[in-house]
């Protein structure tokens, strides 16, 4: 009853209060907090509120589910259920059309990215608000308040300059102390010294009853650079590493076999040589040899292989393929650390830390800026004293000089192109998560493709649906609507639209690895492959160079050629044309079988291509166009595609893919179309020289404003509109890209 009680009274809490009793729910679902027993499952095809709520709603009616809650953002789905297993509910999900993996929480990262945005935004609300009454208070000494009046504003100044500059001037303090203990001057070694020197001569002219303080200038810098730095990190979009996604995708328990029965035991635990068994629908958890059992085996995401392979006693799998018809039981010959899955989390790793060393123009102004300021300053400083004799005089100058010499406009350049680049392309289908995305694909030379759910939908078409006897369409709808398989799904789906109604059948059953049986009015039916569906008088099943195909073989009718293809995306062509037009090479690269591919490239129009690539394959080929000197922007999809997305000058994944290649990316793709791809290559462009132009704006502005503050002539009121000046100029030059 106490149970009862306490579930009634939660039920009460969340009618009463739906934000805050969904608040802890949504945080353990992004990786934060998950209690023991909470499961973790990736969902990709999630994108909208009815996918929110056909999920949860599914889920919720499974037994002993007492809570599940779907993370949009990062397409996850967190569920509470005791004593079960997250790949229990991998069929719930795939019933209501939504394909599921099962994600490590272990591995699954924090929240900290979150919490960084939120902490900027706060700061910049700080120091906006403290500006906006300090330059209220200005206004009445530079209108010409004297004595105790002016002495009363700039004390009252003081108390709200003081603490605001403290408290949102950490992150360049933090970061300008960090490069000192490094033994090197970053730009935000300037920019604290500017906001602690303004900050004490302020405060020593207000207790000496000066005529002019800092405070406005100090915390009107403070505001601006906050509000660099927070576009910075929106436009970047602070990414968990791909790495460590694939981590998370690795399936953190199995089934072993031991003593005649089951046992679910960490993957860690699993050592070669132990059996273990992988039911339909699960993804492999290890690398391993077939010893009993046949069935089918998705590769497409690791290899790249556009149909399901068979896999019968002495295949060798890899983990992180799934098994989509028939119980297998392996024998482990690599688990954890040594898996082909964690192997290729590392090329990842390595490929990323590769990229990671690019400069981006903003870090390779201030590496000149920040020792030049310095020198100005110390220079104006060395001047004045030695001129006037005067020490406070001096510093009052060297001051000036660290302040109006701006770097608002040189923190703004970049971000402000960023973002308003970003918004246009968003509205075209493409998101970029990257802050140096744009000024690396603007660098592009060479476009490489992956084809299966890249350069095409990674699901088969129904090529000849006509050829199928209206009498035997009920009867393929039945027998398709028994299978897992790609090929039976896209039968269903056309003849679903058609209307028909599937035929009753007898003793229907899927024979793994082969197709489907069953008996209709009295005869046996089969759909497969041909040979085992004409009962092995069919020559051997070989790739067609048109396509897959299948076949529907009902007893005392001729049998029917199903045959498929690839459907390309939407938009292809037409990108592949005018990347060409713009003199881009274009390649593919992809793992599927020879025909397939060279298919794809006849009717894409793509002359240089290479087939049944590993992903090793294709990320030595990115390397080895590196070092020929190509600038290479990879597009791809799935697990065998992310070391080469990490590894490539810039890269693109469509929305649709693995949440790893998402990650690994610097630019998502978010509709179908492909034509933004290539007029994104003019838009990165236009935005290189916007930030090229900003650079110029801020260094026109400094060779003006430096020489009056060395002179010192530069009053507080003049930094201050100097600053904003700068400040708004770079910003809206770079709004002229929307």
């Amino acid at each position: 009853m106490a149970e009862i009680s306490a579930h009634r009274s939660e039920r009460a809490a969340i009618s009463a209060c739906p934000a805050c009793t969904a608040a802890p729910m949504a945080e353990r679902v992004a990786g934060r907090g998950l209690r023991q027993g909470d499961l973790l499952l990736s969902v990709p095809g999630a994108h909208c509120a009815a996918c929110i709520a056909a999920i949860e709603r599914a889920l919720m009616a499974a037994p002993d589910v007492r809570g599940a809650r779907v993370n949009l953002t990062l397409r996850r789905v967190m569920i509470d259920a005791p004593g079960r297993q997250a790949a229990e509910f991998i069929p719930v999900l795939h019933a209501i059309g939504y394909e599921a993996f099962e994600l490590d929480g272990s591995a699954v990262t924090s929240g900290a990215a979150a919490r960084q945005g939120r902490d900027i935004l706060m700061r910049i609300g700080v120091a906006g608000f403290a500006m906006m009454n300090i330059m209220i208070l200005s206004v009445a000494v530079w209108s010409g308040a004297e004595g105790p009046t002016r002495d009363m504003f700039h004390w009252i100044s003081a108390a709200i300059a003081v603490p605001t500059v403290a408290f949102a001037g950490q992150p360049f303090f933090a970061s300008a102390w960090a490069a000192l203990r490094a033994g090197r001057l970053g730009m935000d070694v300037p920019i604290s010294l500017a906001l602690i020197l303004a900050t004490a001569i302020s405060l020593f002219e207000t207790a000496q009853s000066g005529r002019h303080a800092y405070f406005d200038a100090a915390v009107m810098l403070c505001f601006f650079l906050l509000v660099g730095r927070y576009l910075d990190f929106r436009s970047r979009a602070i990414a968990r590493s791909a790495a460590e996604e694939l981590t998370a995708l690795e399936v953190p328990r199995a089934v072993r076999i031991c003593d005649g029965g089951e046992r679910v035991v960490n993957v860690a635990d699993l050592v070669p040589g132990e059996l273990i068994r992988v039911r339909p629908g699960a993804r492999l958890p290890a690398d391993g040899e077939v010893v009993a059992g046949m069935s089918e085996i998705d590769r497409a995401l690791l290899t790249g292989e556009s149909l399901p392979v068979q896999a019968g006693p002495g295949a060798m799998l890899s983990a992180g393929e799934i098994n989509l018809t028939g119980v297998l039981d392996l024998r482990v010959v690599a688990a954890g650390r040594d898996s082909a899955l964690s192997r290729l989390a590392d090329l990842v790793a390595m490929a990323e830390t590769a990229r990671g060393r690019y400069a981006s123009l903003a870090e390779r102004a201030a590496r000149l800026y920040a020792p030049l300021v310095h020198l100005l300053a110390l220079l104006s400083f060395g001047v004045w004293l030695w001129q006037s004799g005067d020490a406070r005089l001096a510093l009052n100058v060297a001051a000036a000089v660290l302040i109006i010499t701006c770097p608002c406009a040189l923190g703004l350049a970049v971000p402000a192109v960023v973002t308003a680049a970003s918004g246009r392309l968003f509205r075209r289908g493409l998101l970029i998560k990257d802050g140096t995305a744009l000024e690396r694909l603007a660098e592009v030379d060479t476009v490489v493709f992956d084809k299966t759910g890249t350069l095409t939908l990674g699901r088969p078409d129904w090529l000849n649906p006509d050829d199928l006897p209206d009498a035997l369409r009920p009867v393929a709808l039945a027998m398709a609507a028994g299978s897992a398989h790609p090929l039976s799904a896209a039968i269903s789906a056309v003849l679903g639209e058609q209307g028909v109604v599937a035929a009753p059948m007898d003793r229907l059953r899927e024979r793994p690895g082969y197709g489907v049986e069953g008996v209709w009015q009295g005869r046996r039916v089969r759909l497969g492959r041909a040979s085992w569906a004409e009962g092995g008088r069919a020559p051997a099943d070989s790739p067609a160079a048109d396509g897959p195909r299948s076949l529907l073989a009902v007893e005392g009718a001729a049998p029917v050629v199903l045959r498929f293809a690839d459907a390309p995306r939407p938009g292809a062509a037409e990108c592949i044309a005018e990347l060409r037009l713009q003199g881009i090479q274009v390649m593919m690269l992809s793992g599927d079988a020879a025909p397939a591919v060279r298919g794809t490239a006849e009717r894409l129009g793509i002359s240089a291509y290479r087939a049944e690539i590993s992903p090793q394959g294709k990320q030595a080929r990115i390397a080895d166009l590196a070092r020929q000197g190509a600038k290479v922007l990879m597009v791809g999809d799935g697990l065998n595609d992310t070391a080469a997305l990490a590894g490539a000058h810039v890269s693109i994944s469509p929305a649709t893919g693995l949440d790893a290649a998402r990650v690994a990316s610097d630019i998502v793709l978010t509709g179908q179309d492909l034509r933004p791809v290539a007029a994104a290559l003019g838009l990165a462009q236009q935005a290189r020289r916007r930030m090229t132009q900003n650079f110029a704006i801020s260094l026109g502005y400094n060779l003006l404003a430096v020489p009056v503050a060395m002179a010192g002539q530069a009053t507080p009121l003049m930094a201050a509109l100097a600053m904003s000046a700068s400040s708004v100029s770079v910003t809206l030059n770079a709004l002229r890209l929307r």
